[in-house]
């Protein structure tokens, strides 16, 4: 599990070929990721993947067909950011909301606009999952917990404050660029269980 809070933005160093998918080097020496174990999770915008090859500059990952082709990851290219975000501990500080690191679509960008010392995004959902936005909700966007301010249709706007803006890869983003999506936990389990009460 994460918090979507994230801890560093990482480079994208090298993206290999292998048996149905790749393998991705990722720098992050301020990370330290020789101190965590082979196989510890981590968020990589949004998705979680597995921690492989640890040394002091960084980690790989090995990516399947799927995630290549279900996230933005199989857009990224050498020299690209990408958020961090280490599997949190159990009783580790929940700063963000609860997030799984299971990208349930892709969301894009409609609109980018300064509010004062903040950007405000607008973005078009899946018709899917239009369904799960709602105002002053939480939603995860490559990673990184954010607060729903307004939903209308399949559409729905974020406030990111500078420091977002400024650490993360949403700063980066663009009019028609595409983000890992992941809704809310809770939105998902209550929608199942109305599903099975006959309720929607």
């Amino acid at each position: 599990m994460f918090t979507g809070i994230i801890q560093s933005a990482g480079t994208i160093a090298a993206i290999d070929a292998v048996d149905q998918g790749v393998r991705m080097r990722i720098q992050c020496p301020e990370l330290a990721p020789s101190d965590w174990r082979e196989g510890d999770s981590v968020a990589v915008s949004g998705c979680c993947l597995t921690a492989l090859a640890l040394d002091g500059e960084g980690f790989s990952a090995d990516l399947s067909a799927e995630t290549l082709a279900r996230t933005s990851l199989g857009r990224l290219r050498p020299g690209d950011r990408v958020n961090l975000e280490p599997a949190m501990a159990l009783g580790d500080r929940l700063g963000g909301h609860l997030v799984s690191g299971h990208v349930d679509g892709l969301a894009e960008v409609v609109d980018v606009r300064p509010i004062g010392e903040s950007y405000r995004l607008r973005l078009r959902v899946p018709e899917p999952l239009a369904r799960f936005m709602a105002e002053k909700g939480s939603v995860t966007l490559d990673g990184v917990s954010l607060t729903v301010n307004a939903v209308e249709a399949h559409e729905f706007e974020v406030n990111l404050i500078p420091h977002t803006w400024q650490v993360t890869t949403l700063g980066d983003l663009s009019v028609g660029d595409r983000v890992n999506l992941e809704i809310d936990l809770l939105a998902r389990y209550l929608d199942r269980l109305l599903q099975q009460r006959g309720l929607t």
